[in-house]
């Protein structure tokens, strides 16, 4: 874990202070503050780091979802591959399956009148729905975010006021967001000048292989150099 500044630090033990275990800290290549919580303790959680005088979160930046598929499950080797650059698959903070699961609804907060940031990261217990508590009774800002969310991973946010598909379609079938959903969708749209309207048929793309391929030099294959 990166050392986080002295000021972050302070608000780290207050945090463990007055959540405990509500709260478990996770690690950050850059210094910051992100902490894991389990949907039945959101709501307590949150209601209280934006009213207590600590803390005092008074605004929702961002809520956003993440499908952890097969994360951390495989790697790029390659001899002498570095922990930076065009080497490094991914980052090789450990991924704890049994208590993270499939799919979280990550929310970043700020303090305007401390000037600090905080980020919480909601585990979704089930996978078919995920389900995690809506934050709109806490922050109204959530509303659309939390609809982008449900829009694009299928996150479902109970007691949200108003949740429907804000990014796609009405008839839109799946969320474009989640791994297993095909690059290339299941669906196409064309101009129909018989029906003289858009109609939707099945998508015509061919599946290719989008691995990407990095192009770099290297010493080992320049011929004996």
């Amino acid at each position: 874990m990166t050392p986080t500044s002295p000021y972050y630090e302070t608000l780290a033990g207050q945090i463990a202070a007055r959540f405990g275990g509500e709260l478990v800290r996770l690690p950050s290549v850059v210094g910051e503050l992100s902490y894991s919580v389990q949907p039945g303790d959101l709501l307590q959680v949150a209601t209280a780091l934006r009213d207590e005088q600590p803390f005092r979160f008074e605004q929702l930046i961002d809520v956003c979802g993440l499908d952890l598929a097969a994360w951390g499950e495989g790697d790029w080797t390659a001899e002498g591959a570095t922990s930076t650059g065009f080497s490094r698959a991914r980052s090789p903070l450990a991924v704890d399956r049994a208590r993270r699961g499939r799919f979280e609804s990550v929310v970043h907060l700020l303090s305007v009148s401390h000037n600090h940031r905080l980020r919480l990261r909601v585990v979704c217990a089930d996978e078919d729905p995920p389900v995690v508590p809506s934050l709109t009774g806490v922050w109204p800002a959530a509303n659309w975010f939390e609809r982008e969310a449900f829009d694009l991973y299928g996150i479902l946010y109970d007691g949200h006021p108003d949740l429907r598909r804000i990014l796609t379609d009405y008839g839109f079938v799946g969320h474009p967001f989640r791994k297993d959903f095909p690059i290339s969708g299941h669906v196409e749209v064309r101009y129909d000048p018989e029906k003289g309207r858009v109609v939707y048929q099945p998508v015509t793309i061919e599946p290719r292989n989008n691995v990407p391929r990095v192009h770099r030099k290297d010493h080992r294959f320049d011929g004996g150099a």
